[in-house]
């Protein structure tokens, strides 16, 4: 497409805090993408640098987590934001879409380096028992898809997720079966030791619909569920 791109941040070649190196390439931009988390309840980019923000393109990654707790019932982008327990996520999401940023809802991420798989092999992964409880996620190869198919599309809000939401234990079971590797036991909240921010993933149930990406930019997971996803991940991990 001919794209030059240039990025801020700890492993990039511009430096977040060198004001005058990131105005210089916010000058030179005609698209801005940031996918800084919050920081006190605040963005950090529009806080540092929303006065140079005018381009016509903006796009900033958010989270289905601005959604809250469904009780496992689908959502769209007509819901509700602001009511779950990413609070800050779903003020800096609103910030953006004041500014006319496409915004793109993520549910979990994954893709190789960072999946199920690795968390089998290095003995991480868990089972929980909750009955009921699922999930969306996203590929991360979907993500940038999305991003890119949004390029001609009109800002507000697209949510970009897999079509198939399912409890976690179906995606560790899909791992372990793929590595020939055995189930890990299955363990109660409390007796898995997980840590209070691996806790918080589970307290909210949701199933993320898709359907406004796939009509207004025309994108269609490439990993439409995790079974594909996770032999991509296991295709990419090998030597």
């Amino acid at each position: 497409m001919g794209w030059s791109v240039e990025a801020s941040g700890s492993e990039a070649d511009i430096d977040f805090a060198d004001d005058a190196a990131v105005r210089a390439a916010l000058g030179r931009a005609s698209h801005v993408l940031t996918s800084v988390p919050p920081s006190d309840h605040a963005d950090p980019v529009l806080a540092s640098y929303g006065d140079a923000l005018a381009h016509e393109w903006l796009g900033y990654l958010s989270s289905t987590g601005v959604y809250g707790d469904t009780g496992g019932a689908w959502v769209d982008e007509s819901a509700a934001t602001g009511s779950g327990r990413r609070s800050a996520r779903a003020e800096c999401d609103a910030a953006w879409l004041a500014r006319g940023a496409r915004v793109f809802r993520l549910p979990g991420i994954y893709g190789p380096g960072r999946s199920a798989i690795e968390r089998v092999r290095d003995g991480k992964a868990h089972r929980i028992d909750l009955p009921g409880q699922v999930f969306s996620r996203i590929h991360v190869d979907d993500i940038a898809a999305g991003v890119v198919a949004a390029l001609d599309a009109p800002p507000g809000p697209y949510n970009l997720a897999d079509d198939l939401p399912v409890n976690q234990n179906a995606v560790i079971e899909e791992a372990c079966r793929l590595l020939d590797a055995a189930l890990p036991p299955m363990q109660s909240l409390e007796e898995s030791g997980l840590s209070a921010q691996a806790l918080a993933f589970y307290s909210e149930n949701r199933r993320v619909a898709n359907g406004k990406a796939k009509r207004v930019l025309g994108w269609s997971p490439r990993f439409a569920d995790y079974r594909a996803g996770l032999r991509d991940c296991l295709r990419r991990s090998l030597p």
